[in-house]
């Protein structure tokens, strides 16, 4: 039996494959948008997975620590330590801020200060090895473009590159830097060096911290000032078979902090904290998707109305509607099929330049080799 559309595809084939052409990039915007979100929120849940934890405590009524700010002191990971359940724990501090290149150029990146050996630590490296240092030392994603051996600027101080990782990235997809607690919690909240002469003027010119009889108290106070102690998070490990809301609720109860089972914490993630750019990225892909079906059923009736003559002809010799209608609808779902591949093959090539739709890709091949391994 002869196809009509077939034969009509054939007659003007350039138009169509153009056509078609056309239709696929618009459909590739669309997927593209769509893999936007989904690396957003598989960003979102690298992040819970590579921290390694079972519970994230953090400051009482606070969301922390990655969508509100939390401090607590670090101190505070020992009584964590002895509560029933709890297998490992550990401080950790995150920021974000612009870290310095060898070649001067400024990188957006999360600074995470872990413990060595403990949770929050990359659980794999590409090159290099982890922190053994406890000053001095960093590990860098490879997405910051940092090489082994190269110094980076943190603040005040020059970090060395020991070892490189990947898919270690923010919720909002910045490359992680790890650094050692102690200079994390120096680079977060320690002032710089004209702030710490203020506030010791500041301090020396208070009566009550300035005593004539107490020598010793205006230095006292000026040292406290002076270290940090603070945190942003600890990072809790539970014992097998014990389960996260029974251990999680003692140090609700007892230590007075806010703790957060990995369920709960995905919930923050993704639905507080990446809300807003998911209802916008939604509005799009509607927006695309109206626009797209606009596009198709316009194309369709424009084919339609150029071979207008060619389906009068056919009606004067017989041709049943049904054929007609057929042979319309065949050509659109081949003009579909041709938008759809290209569509599909113009989102794979670009999503490396839109990052989190990138990230989405290299983490379903990152978990594809660990499943091979």
């Amino acid at each position: 039996m002869i196809s009509l559309a077939g034969r009509d595809i054939a007659h003007s084939w350039g138009k169509f494959v153009l056509t078609g052409l056309g239709l696929g990039l618009l459909i590739g915007v669309t997927l593209t948008m769509a893999g936007v979100y989904r690396g957003m929120v598989d960003d979102a849940h690298a992040l819970l997975g590579n921290s390694r934890a079972d519970l994230w405590v953090v400051q009482k009524d606070t969301q922390g620590p990655y969508a509100e700010a939390s401090s607590l002191k670090d101190d505070v990971v020992r009584s964590v330590r002895g509560m029933p359940g709890i297998a490992q724990a550990a401080n950790v501090t995150y920021f974000t801020m612009q870290v310095r290149g060898a070649s001067g150029a400024d990188t957006r990146a999360m600074v995470v200060g872990i413990e060595s050996g403990q949770p929050g630590e990359p659980g794999y490296l590409v090159a290099g090895r982890h922190l053994t240092r406890s000053h001095y030392e960093a590990v860098a994603d490879i997405k910051t473009g940092f090489a082994l051996g190269e110094r980076i600027q943190i603040r005040r101080h020059a970090y060395t590159v020991v070892g490189l990782t990947r898919r270690m990235v923010s919720s909002g997809g910045d490359p992680m830097v790890f650094v050692a607690l102690k200079d994390a919690q120096e680079a977060q909240f320690l002032k710089d060096n004209d702030a710490i002469v203020n506030d010791r003027l500041r301090t020396a010119a208070n009566p009550a911290f300035n005593r004539p009889g107490v020598p010793g108290l205006l230095d006292a106070v000026q040292a406290s000032q002076a270290s940090s102690r603070n945190v942003n998070a600890v990072l809790v490990q539970l014992a097998p078979g014990v389960d996260a809301e029974t251990a999680a609720e003692p140090i609700r109860r007892w230590k007075h902090l806010q703790v957060y089972t990995r369920a709960g914490m995905e919930e923050i993630l993704v639905a507080k904290l990446i809300a807003t750019s998911a209802k916008q990225i939604g509005m799009f892909l509607v927006i695309l998707a109206i626009v797209s079906a606009a596009i198709v059923a316009f194309i369709i009736y424009t084919m339609t109305l150029g071979k207008i003559r060619e389906i009068a002809v056919l009606k004067l010799i017989g041709t049943r509607n049904l054929t007609i209608a057929s042979m319309i609808l065949q050509q659109a779902m081949g003009l579909g099929l041709i938008g759809f591949i290209v569509g599909k093959v113009a989102a794979t090539v670009w999503a490396p330049a839109v990052p989190p739709a990138g990230h989405a890709r290299r983490l379903n091949g990152d978990r594809r080799s660990r499943d091979e391994r």
